[in-house]
């Protein structure tokens, strides 16, 4: 029988998970459909029942659900906990397990992908959100020198540093000033605009890999700055997306698939 898994999300018309997960379905042999579906903004609950209910075996959350998917667990792994959202769940005679797969997916697409250790590096997030929420723990696991956050809002930074302090030290970054960063990552909303984050003068001095987590956006104005600047390795976010999706399909399937062609196909030039 057919296993059913989805994503949701509103908007969702422009997921590219069902041929992400599609490819990797064919790549491993795995007997599945992978489909998307709108939920209304108030109605993720009972939408996700239905899906259920109709058979559902699992599924991808993506915005504005991540905190309702999360709501709704009755078990959750570590990495959902601290992230405090959850963009992938499963089900089971017991209820509903949630986890969150997008730091381990960019931590993977940094280090495998693009070669570059985070072990001994100075990194560097912009922003607070739950980006940047979710790519903490799985950062630290990583054993860098420095992780440092730099935020229009210290305060939802502090935040975020407090709850990581059982786990490893996250910095608060000056804004006024940059002690040097070897890998700088836009997590903000601002390339999904068009805009630039506030950059303190001279980060990226020294810096040898900008990242925005923003995909399919080509040379974003943060990339521009980075470039500007003459860091020498720049990359966006799709590897983060495949990555992401290939750690969602093994915790489905038991099974990791290979992400090189797909990135591959589906990068966009940064120009």
């Amino acid at each position: 029988m057919t296993d059913r898994y989805a994503v949701f999300g509103n908007p969702v018309a422009q997921s590219k998970s069902p041929m992400i997960h599609a490819r990797f379905a064919q790549e491993c042999g795995q007997d599945l459909t992978y489909e998307k579906i709108l939920a209304p903004v108030d109605g993720f609950a009972a939408a996700l029942q239905a899906f259920r209910d109709a058979g559902g075996k699992g599924c991808n959350v993506t915005a504005p659900f991540k905190l309702d998917a999360f709501g709704l667990a009755t078990e959750m792994t570590d990495d959902a906990r601290l992230a405090g959202s959850a963009n992938t769940l499963r089900f089971t005679e017991n209820g509903i397990n949630a986890h969150n797969t997008d730091g381990v997916g960019l931590v993977r697409d940094i280090e495998v992908n693009l070669g570059v250790p985070l072990k001994g590096k100075r990194v560097l997030f912009l922003g607070a959100g739950g980006a940047v929420r979710g790519a903490l723990l799985p950062f630290l696991k990583a054993e860098p020198a420095t992780l440092a956050l730099l935020n229009r809002s210290p305060e939802k930074a502090e935040t975020l540093i407090t709850m990581m302090a059982d786990f490893g030290t996250v910095s608060l970054c000056d804004p006024d000033k940059s002690d040097g960063f070897d890998i700088i990552l836009n997590g903000t909303s601002s390339s999904l605009t068009g805009a630039c984050p506030a950059l303190p003068d001279g980060v990226f001095d020294g810096c040898a890999l900008s990242y925005d987590l923003t995909y399919g956006k080509g040379l974003t104005p943060f990339l521009q700055a980075a470039k500007a600047a003459a860091v020498p390795h720049l990359a966006d976010g799709v590897g983060m997306l495949v990555e992401q999706a290939a750690e969602s399909f093994a915790w489905w399937r038991g099974i990791k698939p290979g992400t090189r062609d797909i990135i591959r196909d589906m990068t966009v030039p940064l120009e």
